[in-house]
């Protein structure tokens, strides 16, 4: 590859890579694709802006020279009208039947595809056509069994539903809400001869969440597939339908209150130290682009507490970088909030910013000309905590944030307020107290109620407590102090420093000769 076709200007690496072409290989009188000084001007112009469109998201300037820029080439020459006027699916395809006719390799005519696929996107975007989307799931799919009447207010509960989803994740709730809302009813209707609601038994849904776990499915999927059926009830109880009480007050399997998984201090570090080490060690455009996308969605996922949708969807227009905030939009309940980031937090974004590059929308966050995808940030966090030697998840750092604000002394109804929470039992689920805070809750409150009682006065000046009680209440603190202590030993742990302290101090007056 020749550093000449780095420099030259898109027209003349396409005549370029035009003249090398072997025609030879095409059947006799098959159309090829014409010079750029047959096209009308205003094509010629456009794949000047397609080149600068490519390299500005970072692609390879390679790639962009001897296939991007050609392929897209090859479909403007051998179409010579204004691109105006061009069908995007039609006569661009005309190039890869240009491509198929020369007989090469089957690797190279699906690269040429793809890059094709590209210049398509380019030209939408050039229109202000909406970007080609994921097709909307397929609901009849779900409909086998159920009765018109199931359907239709299944529908109208749907249609309800869509009111609180985010565009860009409509698709996932969508498919979500029609695998967990039907998969009772499907099973009744097949299983039970049902022609009204007071045809349904209350063992019937007992029998069917013993399938459901024969069948090898989760306590916590049976558990959402129980409570959208017992949603669907009470929209039909709305509706005007007669439903069974006991349908609706039927519980869900009990399953274990896990404490929300968070970072420790150490792994937080190891994790940063790995964004930072990747932007550093960057020597390729396309590879310092990738390292600071990553470092800009990690500080706002820690430092600022978002949901990852939350940060797939914010705009540009929503960073008030001087002001060292952010507004979400429409975040989780369709809500707005503002949330305050740091300095380094503001200099990551910063930093992504100049290599952005153009896209469709004014999305912050895009890769490849696109806005990222659903599983983009997750996956590129969970690799860079695989290089770290750390096992993380977007949310992990949501979860990392709230605590270690709470424990540095930081207000849960202001922690509320950064995570977005409607009620402050969310935060506590979200921001359990860490080990480290209750324990010093703990001393604190003790040193108070000793003094309360004249505990440490009687002691000594020093409040000192003899060798035998700190050879047994030693121990006690250093258990108390780890972090993988469950809560009913941690209050066992307490007890036990009550009665030791409690036998230090009958001792102690024993010893000074109080009665």
């Amino acid at each position: 590859m020749s550093d000449q076709a780095l420099t030259e200007s898109a027209a003349q690496r396409y005549d370029a890579a035009l003249r090398r072409a072997r025609h030879i290989r095409l059947p006799q009188g098959y159309p090829v694709p014409q010079p750029t000084s047959l096209w009308p001007q205003e094509n010629v112009a456009l794949l000047e802006l397609y080149r600068d469109w490519l390299l500005s998201s970072a692609t390879s300037p390679h790639t962009v020279a001897h296939l991007y820029v050609p392929m897209a080439g090859f479909a403007l020459g051998l179409n010579l009208k204004p691109h105006s006027q061009l069908d995007i699916q039609a006569d661009l395809e005309r190039a890869l039947d240009y491509v198929k006719a020369k007989r090469l390799s089957a690797e190279w005519t699906h690269m040429c595809r793809c890059a094709l696929d590209k210049f398509r996107c380019f030209m939408r975007q050039q229109r202000g056509s909406p970007e080609v989307t994921l097709k909307p799931p397929n609901a009849e799919r779900y409909f086998a069994g159920l009765p018109d009447w199931v359907v239709e207010e299944l529908q109208r509960l749907h249609h309800l539903r869509q009111a609180n989803w985010r565009p860009s994740r409509a698709d996932a709730h969508g498919r979500r809400f029609w695998c967990t809302h039907t998969q009772a009813w499907r099973w009744l209707f097949a299983h039970h001869s049902i022609t009204s609601l007071s045809d349904i038994k209350r063992r019937y849904l007992l029998d069917f969440v013993d399938q459901r776990l024969a069948d090898g499915v989760s306590p916590s999927t049976v558990n959402q597939e129980l409570r959208a059926f017992v949603a669907t009830l009470l929209h039909l109880q709305d509706q005007g339908y007669v439903v069974p009480m006991s349908l609706i007050r039927i519980r869900g399997l009990k399953q274990p209150d896990r404490l929300p998984r968070f970072l420790t201090d150490e792994q937080v570090r190891k994790l940063r130290d790995e964004m930072e080490r990747c932007v550093a060690a960057a020597v390729t455009p396309c590879a310092r682009r990738n390292a600071l996308i990553d470092r800009a969605a990690f500080y706002l996922l820690w430092q600022s507490g978002l949901r990852l949708g939350e940060v797939e969807d914010l705009q540009l227009e929503d960073l008030e970088l001087t002001d060292r905030r952010l507004t979400v939009r429409q975040g989780k309940g369709r809500k707005d909030r503002t949330v305050c980031m740091t300095d380094t937090a503001v200099s990551a974004v910063q930093d992504y910013l100049a290599v952005r590059g153009m896209g469709p929308s004014d999305h912050v966050f895009l890769y490849h000309n696109h806005p990222v995808r659903k599983d983009f940030v997750r996956d590129r966090i969970k690799a860079a905590g695989g290089r770290a030697g750390v096992k993380v998840t977007p949310h992990q750092l949501r979860h990392t944030f709230a605590t270690q604000l709470l424990n540095a002394g930081c207000k849960v109804t202001t922690i509320q307020k950064l995570l977005g929470h409607q009620r402050l039992n969310s935060t506590m689920v979200y921001a359990r107290v860490h080990d480290r805070t209750v324990a010093q809750d703990y001393y604190t409150a003790m040193t108070r109620i000793e003094n309360s009682l004249g505990i440490n006065e009687e002691l000594g000046t020093d409040g000192a407590l003899s060798m035998s009680h700190l050879r047994r209440v030693l121990p006690l603190i250093d258990r108390l102090a780890e972090s993988c202590i469950a809560k009913d030993e941690r209050l066992a742990l307490a007890d036990q420093l009550r009665y030791e302290l409690g036998c230090q101090h009958v001792e102690s007056r024993l010893a000074l000769g109080h009665t």
